[in-house]
């Protein structure tokens, strides 16, 4: 009995496993058919699509215009040496939308004169929204360089010239051995230039020239080694330049006797002379600006405004910056509403700030120090002088190791200065010389001398002048 039960019991496993196999298989699907070939997405087109070689030799100026002319709007360049010999014309309001785009891999040889890339916008508005036409908008918005290296070739090559443009961007751009790396003429609004190397360039690596433009942002690039100023501003009407977290360097005549023939420039050189609006709203940030002193006068900062009817040209900001090695690390002239703050200031040959014929300037807390570590100091005077200025404020600044000059600070022919809370040390001759100042205020400051030879040295001197406060400073010496 037992064992025809286990075999009954069997059979009912038996068969509930072939039902349960059966339905298994059953529910399974059916085999997916195989998936129909997709149709492979065509290569973006390049400059070699229309003609160029992009060997060094052949001239591929006629086929890198037929691609920017065929409205394809993304000019690509495939690694290569790409040789032209005019002006690449991107003429927005034809063409449309225009970048022409690389990745680092491809060289622009230009070996005729005049830009390699010329845009040319008609934007004629400024940079509030109701005064872009459609037209602007629709064909003309945002023409683009980016990752595309520019070489001159012949000595009127320049990189990349822009005129009547809306939103110009230039980014990962080198450009080397041109006339100017950069050139905004005529008019231009909302540029940018970003993330760049304009380096040994005959004339200046950023230049605007004459320009009528508002809304500049210069960022994160490299300026180096241009012979006629690194970051350069002449005559024009520029407002809202924002130059922040570059690096710029020896942006002039590195050759002794042609630095004496040419005229003096600098690193960041601001020149309103001859312009019908000035520049102004200018905020020079976070930069290290350095190079070189053996220069003719050189600068690292040198703004020049001018006056008309007493407005002087400024609305200037410099704050953050390590500047060194120059004839005049800042050098400030004819200008109005300026501030200089948290900056580190050495090797001023002449001196480490000039300001002439300017009102309404803070100098706030500075480092203007003579560091042992650098040891090539030796013929930088170093220093501070204020002269015909009126209005200005000079607080919290500390100035150490002046040499050769009068005073560590001298203000000569001043009115309405107040000087406090200023640190003034070891500097030869005198802590503070006030020379022709009237109606000012010297209060808080602390003026000391641990040098050896400090035999003839006065902490404050006074020469002429008169009406003056001078007040609870603390003196001392060797």
């Amino acid at each position: 009995m037992r064992r025809f039960y286990w075999m009954g019991v069997l059979l009912v496993f038996v068969a509930t496993s072939i039902a349960a196999n059966g339905a298994s298989a059953a529910d399974e699907p059916s085999s997916p058919a195989p998936a129909k070939p997709q149709a492979a997405v065509p290569a973006a087109p390049t400059v070699r699509d229309f003609g160029a070689v992009g060997d060094g030799q052949a001239d591929d100026t006629a086929a890198i215009q037929k691609a920017v002319d065929s409205g394809v709007g993304d000019v690509r360049f495939p690694r290569g040496v790409y040789r032209i010999t005019q002006p690449i014309v991107v003429d927005l309001d034809r063409v449309g939308p225009t970048a022409l785009v690389a990745s680092g891999a491809a060289r622009l040889l230009m070996a005729g004169p005049g830009p390699a890339i010329r845009f040319v916008g008609t934007h004629g508005g400024t940079a509030d929204p109701g005064s872009v036409k459609p037209n602007v908008w629709e064909r003309q918005r945002m023409p683009t360089v980016d990752g595309l290296e520019i070489i001159g070739a012949h000595e009127e090559a320049v990189g990349i010239e822009a005129a009547g443009t809306m939103q110009l961007v230039v980014s990962r751009v080198n450009v080397r051995e041109a006339l100017h790396g950069v050139h905004l003429v005529t008019r231009n609004r909302n540029v940018i230039v970003a993330d760049c190397h304009l380096y040994q360039n005959r004339g200046a690596g950023l230049y605007l020239d004459d320009v009528d433009l508002h809304q500049i942002n210069v960022s994160n690039s490299h300026v180096s080694y241009n012979a006629a100023g690194g970051i350069v501003v002449r005559a024009g009407n520029v407002r809202n330049l924002q130059v922040t977290g570059c690096d710029i360097e020896a942006n002039m005549p590195l050759d002794a006797d042609a630095s004496q023939e040419a005229p003096p420039t600098a690193n960041v050189l601001i020149d309103c002379t001859g312009g019908k609006g000035g520049t102004a709203e200018v905020a020079i940030t976070g930069c290290t600006i350095q190079h070189s002193h053996a220069a003719r006068d050189s600068a690292n900062i040198r703004f020049i405004g001018c006056d008309f009817d007493d407005r002087r040209w400024g609305h200037l900001v410099i704050s953050g910056n390590v500047m060194s090695d120059v004839q005049i690390n800042v050098d400030i002239q004819l200008a109005r509403g300026v501030s200089i703050v948290g900056n580190t200031f050495w090797k001023g040959v002449q001196h480490n700030l000039r300001i002439v014929g300017s009102t309404n300037v803070v100098v706030g807390p500075n480092v203007m120090d003579r560091n042992p570590r650098y040891q090539d100091q030796a013929d930088a005077d170093d220093g501070v002088l204020v002269r015909d200025c009126r209005d200005c404020t000079i607080t919290g600044l500390h100035v150490n190791g002046a040499r050769r000059k009068p005073g560590g600070l001298i203000l000569e022919n001043c009115r309405r200065m107040n000087v406090t809370g200023c640190t003034l040390l070891d500097c030869d001759n005198a802590g503070l010389l006030l020379k022709d100042v009237t109606e000012s205020r010297v209060s808080d400051c602390l003026i000391s001398n641990e040098l050896p030879d400090a035999e003839s040295w006065v902490p404050l001197k006074v020469i002429g002048g008169g009406e003056n406060t001078i007040v609870d400073n603390g003196v001392g010496e060797n």
